[in-house]
């Protein structure tokens, strides 16, 4: 019941058509871990077409990335999963780690690139964070496959300390003219309960202050809420206590292909200050190409969609050294 619950949250449609369920021809292919996870993959889009592959966040599923696929599976063959312990995907004997989801990714790349393929990685968040792991565990396939990245409101480490999701922790509030701070693993705590996530206005209130930005439209705040509310709530929680303390250190400078960075100015789930620490690690080792900032919070593919898929659209015309006007 749970299940087919959840599959309907990721399948609503909506008036914007660019966040609907991808209308391209699309496949699922079958991945199994070594540790036993079965893992929910996605391939759309023309089988000889040039592969970009996303990687979503914590919380949601491969859906979330509907207004990509709509927009560039007509040209390039978009490849997406659901993370371990997200979506339909398990959790696997060995559960989550930084490490763990590096190497689901180069699972997932053996079982859907050729040999010697380039491919076009994009991540969220999360999956910002994934690439960064798999490029410094995965050496030899990082450089037989990796043409080219983007990472988008993601971070090297260290969220506990870094967030301002939520007011009072990490910065400061006043009440009554006092300055409160509350402990940030209050706040770890908080976010890793087990607990289903609710609809409802105030909860879509909630994303718009908190996760997105004043600029997200009405069908943008329902689009993640929903896209959130999918997630099975024990795999959120484990994965959240994980990525609560993890510190990938320079794993960034591993990316020693053309890489683009994405940030929003408010957001406030992975503030610009830790995108701008990603670029100036890109920067030192020369791999950094663009880096935007652009007007959203962490959702900067929904927020802004046409301006993401501008840069997506330049990142793979660079990598693959091909001519394109797909822009969405």
């Amino acid at each position: 019941m749970f299940a087919r619950r959840r599959a309907r949250l990721r399948s609503r449609r909506y008036a914007t058509a660019a966040l609907n369920p991808p209308t391209a021809p699309g496949a699922t292919v079958p991945v199994t871990t070594p540790d036993g996870a079965r893992l929910r993959v996605r391939v759309y889009g023309p089988a000889e077409g040039r592969p970009i592959v996303l990687v979503h966040g914590w919380g949601c599923c491969l859906e979330y990335w509907n207004p990509q696929v709509n927009a560039f599976a007509e040209e390039y063959r978009m490849i997406c999963y659901d993370q371990r312990g997200h979506g339909e995907s398990g959790l696997g004997a060995d559960g989550p780690s930084i490490d763990q989801l590096g190497d689901d990714l180069a699972t997932v790349l053996a079982a859907t690139l050729r040999p010697g393929e380039p491919a076009m990685l994009v991540g969220h968040s999360m999956g910002g964070i994934t690439v960064q792991a798999w490029a410094a565990r995965h050496r030899d396939q990082f450089d037989s496959h990796a043409a080219g990245a983007i990472l988008a409101n993601t971070t090297s480490g260290r969220i506990a300390t870094g967030t301002e999701l939520l007011p009072g922790f990490n910065v400061p509030l006043r009440i009554l003219g006092r300055r409160v701070q509350l402990s940030a693993r209050l706040l770890v705590s908080l976010l890793g309960l087990p607990l289903p996530i609710p609809g409802g206005p105030l909860v879509k209130w909630l994303i718009r202050w908190r996760i997105m930005s004043r600029n997200a439209t009405p069908d943008e705040v329902a689009f993640v809420l929903n896209i959130v509310r999918s997630c099975p709530p024990r795999g959120r929680a484990r994965v959240e206590r994980m990525l609560a303390e993890f510190d990938l250190g320079p794993a960034a400078e591993h990316l020693t292909v053309p890489t683009t960075v994405i940030a929003g100015d408010r957001d406030r789930l992975l503030p610009l200050a830790m995108s701008r620490a990603l670029a100036d690690a890109l920067a030192r080792v020369g791999s950094l190409v663009d880096f935007h900032i652009l007007p959203t919070g962490h959702a900067a593919n929904i927020e802004a969609t046409n301006r993401f898929n501008a840069e997506l659209a330049a990142a793979a015309r660079r990598a693959f050294d091909t001519p394109s006007a797909t822009t969405g």
